[in-house]
Parts: C-alpha cells; sequence; structure tokens
C-alpha cells in the first residue's frame, strides 16, 4: 500500500519519486540561472556617466588636440637638439679647460701667457652660453639642485 499524508484530516498520497527528481532538476536549473539573469539584467541598465563624457569631440576640439599633438612634438625635438648642442658645447669647454690647466701648469708660478687668459675668457663666455641654453630648455636640461 501506498504511504499517504495527511492534509486537513484527508489522506493524500505521495508524489511520485519521479515527479520529486524533476522538481529538484528544475529547481537546481532555476538556481544556477539566477547569476545569468542578473548580470543582463545589471548590463541593460543605464550608467550614471554624464553625457558630455560619452559625445565625441567636435570638429574645434579635434583641431585643438592636433596641435596641441603637434607642439608637444615639435618641443620634443627642439628639446632634443637643444640637448644635442648643449652636449656638444660641453665636450668643447672641457677640451678648452684641459688645454688651459696645461698651459698654465707649463708657465712659471706668478706669470701667464696671453694665450691662457684668452682661453680663460673663452672658456667663462662658452659656460654662460651653455647656462643660458640649460635654463631655456626647460626642466629636462637644467643641472641638479
Amino acid at each position: 500500500m501506498r504511504r499517504s499524508r495527511i492534509q486537513s484530516g484527508k489522506m493524500l498520497p505521495l508524489p511520485c519519486p519521479k515527479a520529486r527528481q524533476v522538481g529538484i532538476f528544475v529547481g537546481l536549473v532555476v538556481v544556477a540561472m539566477i547569476p545569468v539573469v542578473g548580470k543582463a539584467l545589471l548590463q541593460n541598465s543605464p550608467r550614471n556617466v554624464p553625457e558630455f563624457l560619452n559625445r565625441l569631440p567636435d570638429a574645434n576640439e579635434q583641431e585643438r588636440m592636433r596641435q596641441a599633438q603637434t607642439s608637444e612634438q615639435n618641443y620634443e625635438a627642439v628639446n632634443a637638439a637643444r640637448k644635442k648642442q648643449v652636449s656638444e658645447e660641453s665636450t668643447k669647454l672641457l677640451k678648452l679647460a684641459i688645454d688651459l690647466k696645461a698651459e698654465v701648469d707649463k708657465t712659471g708660478k706668478d706669470t701667464l701667457s696671453l694665450s691662457a687668459i684668452r682661453k680663460a675668457d673663452s672658456i667663462e663666455r662658452m659656460a654662460r652660453d651653455i647656462r643660458e641654453k640649460m635654463t631655456a630648455g626647460g626642466p629636462d636640461l637644467r643641472a641638479p639642485h
């Protein structure tokens, strides 16, 4: 005899085991679908992003961006040329300083030749020029403090 359960005073038959398995399977499928459905609902909801951030730039803004990019490229090219020139002049300055030291070492203790004085003047001018170029070049060329 089949088992039965009592509901409000009446005896009802229990559902068959096959129906119970189908019910469990359907329940598991529904539970597995919750994250997928939730994600789909979240993707369709509007985001709280201001509209001006999503719009494309107009012709004036595009031209401004191109000019800014071009000026940045020009600045980098001029800065690279300035760095190269400062490096070359620094090498010349070093050579002049070495020559001056050698000439001063050759002369006596109390005397200096006219060529040594001229070399010292040219070293001073060249050092000033290099310093001006370095400070005009911006933060990339300035000497560390």
